[in-house]
């Protein structure tokens, strides 16, 4: 380890790098860092370096509440180890480097927490069918500025959907983003702005799963960072207005043989067997995966009928208003698109639900429903998902299949953090059957997010 660290060191200052920055997704998907000195590479990075296991247990407001190494435990550390192909130099600024690292307990056995390590155990299954998911995600975010009256939205004309130039991004921050996301080679190939007004996309291209949640991870990161830095808030809160759409997190995933074969199609219009497996796993599963997908208060009052967002637990051939829907490209093109997402979520947590679900209905050979026709959301053959991340969170605590999946200690923490959260969010309102964006909505969520 010693000699990698030796090469890693004079490959980075030979690019003029001087601090490489470690990040890794915490349970609520937030960026946690620590910045090393590149000369100093070889010992502080050699077992290491540690952060306290508190964190996985903190609230977006401080909070460290009970759980796995917390505060009854002393508070203990957890270790990582950087993971060398994840290193990019970072372009908006200078001299800096970043990489994704790997959790694990003090033992050296993986960390039972963090989200990078539960995708990895997922994965595991799929490597025992000789089977390879391939990931491309989809993620939509607003550009706000802070007045005043708090935070608002860079531009407000509506009706400008796939739309690029000056008259969606007036200060040209969009474009930058564009610019600085390439050089930062996660994959990006096209943007635009979306159908609410100061909403925008930038696609990534698709990927073996833990390179497509990475390439995620830290494009949200960049996103984030990007905008900071240009006095702007870049959000993937799910529904940050009353007045407009939220921002979804769309996963379009299939399967290939190790050689790289889509094994999803039937070699003509149809889909095959295993392709309709994952689909009926994932329709299994809906109501679980909901609350890993759609992970905050906020992200349910972006569901509902008549919404482009999912409404019910069905699926279609090409049909935006499922929550499945199916890509009408065929060959290596086929694939599954789940529409359930929420910006919000944690792109490690969400796709190992979705995969897990998946693997449930290969391993079960499970027999979806059949495909619907149509707007969907009135079509009483599927039944209604959750509405409110309490019900989520139900659904996920009887799940015992999708929890085993995933591992009790994740679940555990997950459920920690998510019922206090929904506890804050009932003391805080009026009515609890509110579908309005409240204040509390926004000051636990837009920022962190």
């Amino acid at each position: 380890m010693e000699h990698d660290l030796s090469e890693i060191r004079i490959r980075l200052q030979d690019l003029g790098i001087d601090i490489l920055r470690l990040v890794y997704a915490d349970v609520l998907g937030i960026t946690r860092s620590k910045d090393l000195m590149v000369s100093q590479l070889e010992k502080s990075a050699h077992s290491g370096p540690a952060f306290c296991q508190g964190v996985w247990v903190t609230t977006t407001h401080g909070d460290v509440l009970e759980g796995h190494g917390s505060i009854s435990d002393g508070l203990p550390d957890f270790v990582t180890k950087l993971i060398p192909e994840t290193i990019r130099p970072v372009p908006w600024e200078p001299g800096l480097a970043i990489a994704v690292v790997d959790a694990f307990e003090p033992s050296g056995q993986a960390s039972p927490v963090a989200p990078r390590s539960i995708l990895k155990g997922v994965l595991e299954g799929f490597q025992e069918l000789n089977l390879v998911p391939i990931v491309g995600p989809e993620l939509e975010f607003y550009l706000a500025k802070r007045t005043t009256d708090g935070w608002e939205r860079i531009i407000n004309k509506t009706g400008r959907p796939y739309t690029t130039g000056s008259q969606v991004d007036p200060d040209g921050t969009f474009l930058h983003m564009m610019r600085m996301v390439d050089q930062l080679n996660i994959g990006a190939f096209a943007g635009n702005h979306e159908f609410s007004p100061s909403q925008y996309e930038i696609n990534l291209w698709h990927d073996e799963a833990i390179s497509a949640a990475d390439r995620t991870f830290l494009f949200k990161s960049a996103i984030q960072d990007i905008a900071s830095q240009r006095g702007a808030l870049a959000t993937f809160m799910g529904k940050p207005w009353n007045d407009e759409g939220g921002s979804g997190f769309h996963l379009h995933f299939s399967v290939t043989d190790p050689s790289g074969k889509n094994q999803m199609h039937n070699g003509g219009p149809d889909l095959s067997e295993i392709a309709k497996q994952m689909i009926a796993g994932v329709i299994a599963h809906a109501d679980a995966i909901s609350a890993l997908s759609n992970p905050t208060v906020n992200a349910f009052k972006r569901l509902g009928p008549d919404t482009l967002a999912p409404y019910r637990a069905n699926w279609g051939w090409d049909n935006r208003s499922t929550m499945i829907r199916i890509p009408p490209e065929r060959g290596s093109g086929t694939r599954i698109e789940l529409r359930i997402g929420d910006g919000a979520a944690n792109p490690y947590v969400a796709i190992a639900a979705v995969l897990a679900a998946a693997l449930d209905g290969i391993k079960n050979k499970m027999v979806p429903p059949a495909p619907v026709d149509g707007w969907s959301y009135e079509d009483e053959s599927a039944g209604i998902l959750p509405m409110t991340l309490g019900a989520a969170l139900d659904a996920l605590e009887a799940d015992s299949t999708l929890r085993s999946y995933l591992g009790a200690t994740f679940i555990e923490t997950f459920m920690t953090l998510k019922r206090d959260e929904v506890e804050r969010y009932l003391a805080s309102v009026k009515s609890q059957d509110t579908r309005d964006v409240t204040d509390w909505e926004l000051e636990e969520y837009i920022e962190d997010y």
